[in-house]
Parts: C-alpha cells; sequence; structure tokens
C-alpha cells in the first residue's frame, strides 16, 4: 500500500478525530492561562456564599481548601494527563475503541446534556450582570419574566458560541487574555471589601494581624453556623468539597480533551493555576467580598446574586468580571459539549455540531432556573461520569500491566461492549446507592465509586475477552498509528508558520497591559492600607471604582492588540 493509499482513510476524517498532531502541542503556558480562566468562574461568586451559607469555620477553609485543591491538581496530573499524552484522543472519541458505539453514544449524549447545561448557567451569570447594569428586574422564577433579559442572553451567548466555533487555540488564547486579569480582580475586589467588614465587627478598616483576621471570619463570614442554625461543615467536608468540584474532569477524564495538546505529561500540574489561584483564592476573596457586600447592602449573603457581589466590590468592572468570568467557563464547557456531540454525529465536523448545540444552550439560558441549580448538576455529573473514567483508566493503564489486551473490544469489532456498559450501570447503583444509605459524606462518594467499578470492569472484561493476545489486531493499530504519524507530518510541511513576533511596539503594548493590572493592584492596595477611616475609606474605594474601570478597558484593549499582531503575518 503506498502513500496515498494509507493517507486516504484519515483525510475524511474530522481532525478531531485522529489522535492531535505533534506541531499542534502547546507548552505549558497555555493551560496555566487555561485554566486559569475556566476555574476563576462566575461560579466562584456563588460557591463562596455556599461556604457560609453551609457554616464552614474560617480555619477550615484556609486549611481544607488548600489540601482539597492540592489532591485534585495532583488527580489531573496522575490520572487525566498520562492517558491524554499518551493517546492525544479527546475521552469521547478513546471511549469508542474501548466500549464501542452504543455505549459511547449513551455517554456522549450524557455530556452533551451535562455540559450544555453548564455552559448555559455561565451564560445566564454573565446575564445577570448585564441586567443589573440596565435595571432589568431580578429573574427569579424558573421562566424568564422579561424580553429584554432574553436579548441580552442572545448577545452573550453569540459571543460564546463564536469562540468556541474556533477550536482549542481559540479557546485557549481567549483564556490567555483573561485569567491574568480574573485572578487581579478576585484579589482586587477582597482587598476593597475588606476594610467595610472590619468596620463593621472591630470598629478600624484593617485587621491588626492574623488574630484580627480570625475574628473577623469567625464572625461575619465563615461562622461555622449555617442558613439554618445548626453547626455547619466540619474540614473533612471541606477537603472534600475542593476535591470533588472537578470530578467530572479528572476522575471522569474529561480533561482529556484539553490536555491531549500537552506536549508532556507533566502539564497536568499547570491545573494548579485553576485550583490555586482560581478555587483557593478566588473562593475565599469571594467569602469576603460577598461578607462585605451584605454589610454594605444591609442583607444576608445568601440573598446577593453574583451582580450585586460584584458592583460593591469592583464597580464598574465588576460587571465586567461575572461577564468576563462566566464566559471563560462557558466557552470550555461549550467547546466539550461540541466535541461530544461531534463523537456521535461523527459525519459532520466539530464546528456543525458546535453550532447546533450552542443554540440550544442558549435558549437553555434564558432560563434562571438553571443557574440556581448548578450546584447539585455538577455534583450529581461528577458522579455520573466517574465509572466511565474508571472503565477507561483500567483499561489503559491496568489492563498492560496485568497481561491483559488493551482496546480487545475493538479488535473483537464489539459494538456493544457488555462489560462496559454493565460496569458503569453498576458503579452507578453502588455511588448512588451509597449516598442513599449515607454511609460516607457525599464530596467522597467518588473515590468508592471509581475503585468498586475498576474492581468490576477487570472482573467482566476478563470474562469476554480482555485476557485473550490479539497479536494481528495490534499489528494492524500500530501500523496505523504510524500512518496517522506520517499522514499529519506531511500535512503540517503544507500549513503555515506563523514568524513569532518579537517587535519592540508589540512588546510594549503587553507592558503597557500588564501595568494596568498592576496599576489596579495599587489601587486596591490603597484602599486596604490607606483608609485611615470610615470617610477616607469610602473615597479611596470610590477612586478604585473609577480607575480600575479605566485599566480593565486599556488592558483588554491593548492585549487583545498585541494577541493580533502576534498572529499577524505583518508584525514587524
Amino acid at each position: 500500500m503506498n502513500s496515498t493509499e494509507d493517507f486516504e482513510q484519515f483525510k475524511s476524517l474530522d481532525e478531531e478525530q485522529l489522535p492531535v498532531a505533534k506541531h499542534k502541542l502547546h507548552d505549558w503556558t497555555h493551560f496555566a492561562g487555561l485554566y486559569a480562566a475556566e476555574h476563576v468562574a462566575a461560579t466562584e461568586f456563588v460557591i463562596g456564599a455556599t461556604f457560609v451559607a453551609l457554616g464552614a469555620k474560617t480555619m477550615d477553609i484556609i486549611l481544607g481548601l488548600l489540601i482539597g485543591n492540592i489532591l485534585a491538581v495532583l488527580s489531573w496530573r496522575f490520572i487525566t494527563s498520562p492517558i491524554a499524552v499518551d493517546t492525544r484522543l479527546s475521552l469521547y472519541t478513546y471511549l469508542n475503541k474501548i466500549a464501542g458505539d452504543s455505549m459511547t453514544k449513551l455517554y456522549n449524549w450524557a455530556n452533551v446534556i451535562i455540559f450544555s447545561v453548564i455552559s448555559a448557567a455561565m451564560i445566564t451569570v454573565s446575564s445577570t450582570a448585564v441586567r443589573f447594569a440596565f435595571n432589568i428586574p431580578a429573574q427569579l422564577n424558573w421562566y424568564p419574566t422579561n424580553v429584554w433579559f432574553i436579548f441580552i442572553v442572545l448577545a452573550v451567548g453569540i459571543v460564546v458560541v463564536s469562540i468556541a466555533l474556533y477550536g482549542f487555540n481559540a479557546v485557549s488564547e481567549f483564556s490567555g487574555i483573561c485569567a491574568p486579569w480574573l485572578f487581579v480582580m478576585f484579589t482586587s475586589g477582597a482587598m476593597v471589601l475588606l476594610p467595610a467588614l472590619s468596620l463593621d465587627v472591630l470598629d478600624k478598616t484593617l485587621p491588626a494581624g492574623w488574630a484580627d483576621f480570625m475574628t473577623l471570619g469567625d464572625q461575619s463570614i465563615w461562622t461555622g453556623i449555617n442558613s439554618d442554625g445548626a453547626p455547619g461543615i466540619g474540614l473533612v467536608e471541606v477537603i472534600g468539597f475542593g476535591w470533588a468540584a472537578n470530578t467530572i474532569t479528572h476522575f471522569g477524564l474529561i480533561d482529556m480533551a484539553l490536555l491531549r495538546f500537552a506536549k508532556k505529561k507533566s502539564y497536568g500540574y499547570a491545573t494548579s493555576t485553576g485550583m490555586m489561584f482560581g478555587h483557593y483564592v478566588a473562593w475565599i476573596a469571594a467569602g469576603i467580598m460577598g461578607a462585605g457586600a451584605a454589610v454594605i447592602l444591609g442583607k444576608s449573603i445568601v440573598e446577593l446574586d453574583p451582580g450585586d457581589v460584584a458592583y460593591y466590590a469592583l464597580g464598574w468592572s465588576g460587571f465586567v468580571i461575572v461577564i468576563v468570568a462566566g464566559w471563560t467557563t462557558a466557552i470550555t464547557n461549550l467547546y466539550r459539549a461540541g466535541l461530544a456531540a461531534q463523537a456521535i454525529f461523527f459525519n459532520h465536523s466539530r464546528k456543525r455540531t458546535t453550532i447546533v448545540v450552542g443554540l440550544v444552550t442558549v435558549g437553555i439560558a434564558c432560563f434562571p432556573f438553571v443557574f440556581s441549580q448548578i450546584l447539585p448538576l455538577l455534583t450529581y455529573a461528577g458522579l455520573l461520569v466517574v465509572p466511565v473514567g474508571a472503565i477507561v483508566f483500567t483499561e489503559h493503564q491496568i489492563f498492560p500491566r496485568i497481561g491483559y489486551t488493551r482496546y480487545w473490544s475493538s479488535y473483537r469489532k464489539l459494538t456493544f461492549s457488555m462489560p462496559a456498559v454493565a460496569s458503569w450501570g453498576l458503579g452507578l447503583i453502588f455511588g448512588f446507592g451509597l449516598n442513599t444509605l449515607n454511609v460516607i459524606s457525599f464530596y467522597y462518594l467518588f473515590i468508592p465509586t471509581w475503585f468498586f467499578t475498576i474492581a468490576v470492569y477487570t472482573f467482566l472484561a476478563s470474562r469476554y475477552g480482555a485476557k485473550e493476545t490479539y497479536a494481528q489486531e495490534s499489528k494492524e493499530e500500530e501500523v496505523r498509528n504510524e500512518n496517522i504519524e506520517r499522514f499529519q507530518a506531511e500535512k503540517a510541511k503544507n500549513e503555515l508558520v506563523h514568524a513569532k513576533d518579537v517587535s519592540f511596539f508589540s512588546k510594549g503594548l503587553k507592558f503597557v497591559a500588564i501595568s494596568a493590572l498592576v496599576a489596579t493592584l495599587v489601587l486596591a492596595c490603597n484602599v486596604l492600607f490607606g483608609s485611615t477611616s470610615k470617610a477616607n475609606y469610602i473615597a479611596n474605594r470610590e477612586l478604585f471604582y473609577t480607575y480600575a474601570f479605566v485599566c480593565t478597558i486599556v488592558y483588554f484593549v491593548l492585549a487583545y492588540w498585541a494577541l493580533r499582531r502576534g498572529k499577524s503575518n505583518t508584525a514587524a
């Protein structure tokens, strides 16, 4: 068979159905920006309030979230990243080699629904900020009650769908611009509203030290008493919350779709920007911002929506942060939903499936109830996909080590893998059964469910053919992978490679953009450390509101300009 015949079979496939080509791999900075932006999201405002409502204590928050988020980073590094880098495939495509068409389609449909709803919720959150800015009434029913709110959702949704259409590079570039700004704004918001809390509890604008800060936290933010007036969650639950919040993407292996572009398995550590700067810092900052806004408005923190909190923490920049934070998460999840849909309708391109899924997602986003149920959705979605992640982990990592054959179901040309389907079903019964019996904390259910599914799948697969040797099929698989590499290498020769932009002007744009972020932090520090009285604090806060918004505009304009110059062939 000559090269033309070898390559012909790959030309009709969408590139998303093939392993990522070597020339399209990215370094760790792409993933650092991507995860930082995705996990500093509009939901952080809600989760910050959730810890308050659940009655966590200050020390449990500080220590528990640190441990939980470190465990999450390690899960990405040692569970998701190795499989993603080995295969260079998304879970949606890889699962088909392991479990056959029937289960893969069922699972991908589940993922289309899950990620469409998550994306819709984030679009709704972004729309609440715009609603707040234009004085449109809050949408408290399960359905929209204002036609202008629907138009706002459509406008916000169009941006999300447009960026997701262009694939991983567009998602990564957008996230890379947003990530530094999001982190600066969450940090600044906490600094701006901490004096309001300190004045209310300590009768001074700044806690004198660690003891004062702990007193402030215990009395006004994380009091240890939940919204029902009973003792709240403890350290173990906080650790579990931090670890389990993203089980759908690490133990569930959904983030193979992103990490398949990583040059090295160690880039799984880049998720720490999302976990440590995003979840850890942002959840704590959101709690401080929510409590501060509640003091200013004279309301309970659980009564506030993201628009309220963001406005009183950041002024007009607060509207931007809710919109952008919602966008970054919505875009990434819509990209995942489009991949899952494309794996189902493999005769259509990912762009086409993303458009269709995007239109449905925007329609769902018009109904505010989606956002109000986002936390239960994330929790149950994680438990739903963890058994599938366990099946893939077993096949990829365990089978070769115990003498079983990887891809045995594919070699047997099975369109329906009974071991995989049965293991998934039994895993769900086991996990949700433990939840019903209340055997252990809900946050840790994914751990026994994962191990249970591994044991069940190993046993069932051994009875259906995984123990057998498939020498000829394995050789054909090896040859096919070699042909794919040759095909992609040949294709890469004809692709235009842009020279890196190292011009002085572009460097100047980036320098001024970063300077705008530094200026924002300086303004926030002035509010926190330069306010000697209540009147002085209010004046400094208003100064921050004004100039932080100017810095925001400067940053985004110049950062985007520098990005466009970097992609242009005309850059000097």
